[in-house]
């Protein structure tokens, strides 16, 4: 794979591999912006990152009574209203690099910095399908390609979701060509990407250069043959094999929350904060944290909610008076789901979310 032509990337971001670049900014700079700035949203690839000419860019759609059908960036801009909503991004390796310190796991080591709370802005999945033509009666998958580029374990990045979910009238699914009203950067996707609110960052297709409407979810390696929850008795590659197929592709990721920051703030005073993210069942209704390892838990203040699909920034102050300890965080949902204590390990290391935790000294 050729590396040689990569835009610049973000100098604020901490490396984990340069090829694919791989690469997260610290929680604690994230929390101090409601919306991240685009030198401190997370890069993920799987592969060298491309840049297109945004004139000659298009997408095509198969699977509709239309036939094929094949769109500009301009024809888009020009043919569906600009939508926009405010959705956090995140990948399914979140925190591995704690999941890894129980045993080993597969994977990047990623810390707590892999997500970006973003205002997106584009096309409305349902209408561009409802312009293809693209029946929504039984029960079938959207497929998203980007051949932008050879991947490590495939020769194009695909992904797919239910279709009930990317017509949803309230889930925004969508084509993307802004993040944060300007453009979006070749870095993150651009000129054109899949939003999928309230999905991992799998599923959100940086380059989308076709959509296909299929009874089938997509045979691609990245739904298929990773980013699935395998049974902790799983540890290597041979023994996850055979069993890919058996575990469903993960969708939401689970309730989460993370400690960014943590400070003596006084003599008798700790000031901590951090964010949180939902799962499945519902949005986060408040985040506590604990300085006695779950005995005592005290409530923080929500300071940033925005609509269904954004984090959840937080703050607290407590009395506390010795010079070091750890504190931990857990966020519950408004179904009353708790964030539990330990996440469970899985060979690829994804959707951790134990307790968060920080120390101060």
């Amino acid at each position: 794979m050729d590396y040689t032509c990569e835009p610049s990337h973000s100098s604020l971001l901490n490396v984990q591999e340069k090829e694919p670049f791989n690469a997260e900014p610290s929680a604690a700079d994230l929390v101090e912006f409601s919306l991240t700035p685009e030198d401190l949203v997370y890069c993920r690839n799987h592969g060298p990152v491309r840049q297109f000419d945004q004139d000659t860019y298009s997408l095509t759609i198969k699977g509709g009574d239309k036939g094929e059908i094949r769109l500009s960036l301009h024809d888009l801009k020009s043919t569906f209203p600009i939508t926009r909503v405010v959705a956090a991004l995140q990948c399914a390796g979140i925190r591995r690099k704690e999941m890894g310190q129980f045993k080993p796991v597969q994977g990047v080591p990623w810390s707590d910095g892999v997500i970006s709370n973003c205002r997106w802005g584009g096309v409305l999945l349902s209408a561009l399908l409802k312009y293809a033509g693209v029946s929504t009666e039984g029960n079938p998958q959207v497929c998203f390609e980007s051949h932008a580029t050879l991947c490590q374990d495939d020769t194009y990045y695909g992904a797919s979701i239910p279709l009930a979910k990317g017509v949803s009238e309230d889930g925004f699914v969508m084509l993307a060509y802004e993040m944060n009203n300007e453009p979006l950067s070749a870095d993150h996707g651009g000129p054109l990407r899949i939003v999928v609110p309230g999905y991992l960052g799998a599923r959100w297709v940086k380059w989308v250069d076709t959509i296909i409407i299929s009874s089938e979810e997509s045979p691609n390696f990245y739904q298929q043959r990773d980013y699935k929850i395998l049974p902790p008795n799983v540890e290597s590659k041979e023994t996850a094999k055979p069993l890919w197929h058996k575990y469903p592709s993960m969708t939401a990721l689970l309730l989460n929350s993370v400690v960014a920051h943590a400070s003596r703030t006084s003599d008798d005073t700790l000031y901590v904060k951090g964010y949180a993210t939902p799962g499945s069942s519902g949005n986060v209704r408040g985040v506590e944290i604990s300085v006695d390892d779950g005995t005592t838990w005290h409530p923080a203040k929500i300071t940033y909610q925005e609509g269904n699909w954004s984090w959840t920034l937080w703050e607290a102050e407590i009395k506390c008076e010795a010079e070091r300890g750890k504190v931990h965080s857990r966020a519950i949902d408004t179904e009353g789901n708790i964030q539990p204590k330990e996440g469970i390990w899985n060979f690829r290391g994804v959707a951790y979310n134990g307790w968060g935790v920080a120390s101060w000294m």
